[in-house]
Order: structure tokens, then C-alpha cells, then sequence
């Protein structure tokens, strides 16, 4: 190997750590027990759980929301307890739609 070649691929495997690093750092900055996202959002936000659901990886998705401002926070908590911030907004509604009857195509 030459020695152009082997600093070429070593120039290569450091941007490549690099961008891990950063994609870590940036994942790192979005999760956190969950005990800690929860309170952050209660008391920074005013938001509290409005739904959940759960995912075929056993990963648990939440919705919070504050009725008066109207933010709202989706978050996923995996299996191990650590939750993360999946999207953020504004105008939160509350909606309770009925289902369309069956052998309606709507």
C-alpha cells in the first residue's frame, strides 16, 4: 500500500468516526430517562401524557400536550427506560372522531 492510499483511508475512517460522533452527540442531546423528559415537560412546557402507544419493538410512543398553550411532544421511551424527543409543535387539539360505519370506503 502507498503511502498516499493508506492516508486516504486514514483521512476517510476519521471523517467517518467523526460523523458518529456527531450523530451520537445530536441523539444524545434528544434522549434521556424518562423520568427526566417527563418532568422537563411539566414544568417547562406545562404539557402532561395525553396518549400512548406501543411498538412491535416493545418501544413506547407518547404524546404530551398542553391544553392552554397548545405544545405538544411526541416521544419514544425504549426498552432500556431511555425516552426520546421524536417531534414538537404547536396548536395541539383534542379530537374524539367516531369510526366510519362498516362498508363505508371513506
Amino acid at each position: 500500500m502507498t503511502d498516499r492510499i493508506a492516508k486516504v483511508m486514514l483521512m476517510s475512517a476519521g471523517f467517518v468516526l467523526g460523523a458518529a460522533s456527531l450523530v451520537e452527540a445530536q441523539a444524545a442531546q434528544n434522549c434521556a430517562p424518562r423520568d427526566q423528559v417527563v418532568e422537563r415537560l411539566a414544568t417547562k412546557y406545562g404539557e402532561t401524557r395525553q396518549s400512548m402507544g406501543l411498538g412491535s419493538n416493545n418501544a413506547v410512543m407518547e404524546v404530551f400536550a398542553s391544553v392552554e398553550s397548545g405544545s405538544w411532544t411526541i416521544t419514544v421511551t425504549m426498552t432500556n427506560g431511555i425516552t426520546c424527543l421524536v417531534a414538537s409543535g404547536q396548536a395541539f387539539e383534542e379530537l374524539a372522531e367516531a369510526l366510519p360505519p362498516k362498508g363505508d370506503d371513506a
